[in-house]
């Protein structure tokens, strides 16, 4: 084992995590605001708008059927005009959080969908607004079902970051293959797969163990 491969690595998982965190928190915002918007303008929805969510759907659907290679290149002009640069850790977050943000909206949709009826009918009944139905009965009685999807999307993210390394983004992935592959340091190529599984393993950990917390806080309030 080489003496740089403390200092590759520990750059490699300074970049990963920057474009994860970032990327993940601006994928949830628009996955969120996508999931519950679907919900809320479908049939029978409390803000039931059919050509909206209709609308929604479609540009989901398109976007979700690009590979992520493709939508990054894509994504150049757009992640220089935001940023100023199409290359590096930084432009990366414009192409995760818009590549992620699709994915995280269906999932927060079948997460929302898992509410019984009942609750939603029980608080329409009391005349509870929409806002109220979807603030303080929809999200809250599926918060434990939105954490693992959001635990899900963000380790998509982590393997995305991986795909955009491999033009330019910086990471884990980059070092993967520029030095683990191209000059053929198994070493590297090793020691960068055990530090993703890790990171991977410790993102469905803390995800789970959120979930179970919320679950058990619930469990004891009834």
């Amino acid at each position: 084992m080489r003496d740089d491969l403390i200092d590759l690595l520990w750059e490699g998982l300074r970049q990963t995590l920057y474009m994860l965190i970032w990327s993940s928190l601006f994928a949830i915002l628009l996955g969120m605001l996508l999931g519950v918007t679907l919900v809320a303008t479908e049939k029978g929805g409390v803000l039931e708008n059919r050509p909206i969510h209709k609308t929604i759907s479609l540009i989901i659907n398109g976007v979700r059927s690009l590979p992520f290679i493709i939508l990054i290149v894509l994504l150049i002009p757009v992640a220089r005009w935001v940023v100023g640069t199409s290359l590096g850790p930084t432009a990366a977050i414009v192409s995760l959080s818009i590549g992620a943000a699709p994915f995280l909206g269906r999932i927060v949709e079948t997460a929302l969908k898992e509410v019984v009826p009942g609750k939603i009918e029980a608080a329409r009944s009391f005349g509870a607004s929409p806002p109220a139905i979807l603030f303080r009965v929809l999200l809250p009685e599926a918060l434990p079902a939105l954490v693992r999807s959001l635990t899900i999307a963000v380790i998509a993210i982590t393997e995305l970051t991986a795909v955009a390394g491999a033009i330019g983004a910086g990471g884990l992935g980059s070092l993967a293959i520029r030095f683990g592959y191209q000059r053929f340091r198994e070493d590297i190529m090793i020691a960068t797969v055990v530090v993703i599984i890790a990171l991977v393993q410790t993102l469905q950990w803390s995800g789970d163990a959120i979930a179970k917390s919320i679950e058990r806080r619930r469990y004891k309030a009834k």
